[in-house]
């Protein structure tokens, strides 16, 4: 009786709400690009007047705003555990990489070592973050990290 109803309901539509070329493709042909909008990222500027501690709660809040969850759950784990132990050399150069690449999935490709990362990423922070992706100690990295570890406790 209901997929009677609900047919009957369908068949009330207006014929312009249940086209199969409406959509938000529009008009355009499947393969033909015109209505992708590519919006250019402006490029990665180191800040080198910036504090140390503004710096790495900077880098915390953007390890933890990534575009794609895995990333996401990767990199917050990863700066949790080290971001205040980095030098300022180290902090510059998670910097570039997280901020420089305008592809998520080429961050995650690299710390998993699916793809080489480009010369200018080969470093230390690269190395670091490797070793933390293999997940040696078998952790659970299913949610970010809460956040209360930033919060001192008062004395």
């Amino acid at each position: 009786m209901a997929a009677l109803v609900s047919r009957r309901l369908f068949l009330l539509l207006p014929r312009s709400l249940c086209s199969p070329r409406c959509g938000y493709r529009g008009e355009a042909p499947s393969d033909s690009g015109r209505d992708l909008l590519e919006i250019p990222l402006p490029p990665w500027q180191p800040r080198p007047q910036e504090p140390p501690a503004r710096k790495r709660a900077r880098l915390l809040y953007e390890s933890r705003k990534r575009g794609m969850l895995e990333n996401c759950l990767l990199l917050s784990f990863f700066a949790k555990e080290n971001l205040n132990q980095m030098s300022e050399k180290q902090l510059d150069l998670y910097d570039r990489l997280i901020n420089e690449p305008s592809n998520d999935w080429d961050i995650y490709y690299w710390a998993t070592e699916a793809k080489p990362a480009p010369e200018v990423f080969e470093n230390e922070v690269m190395e670091m973050l490797r070793e933390f992706t293999k997940n040696k100690n078998r952790e659970k990295r299913l949610r970010q990290p809460d956040l209360e570890y930033l919060v001192e406790t008062p004395h």
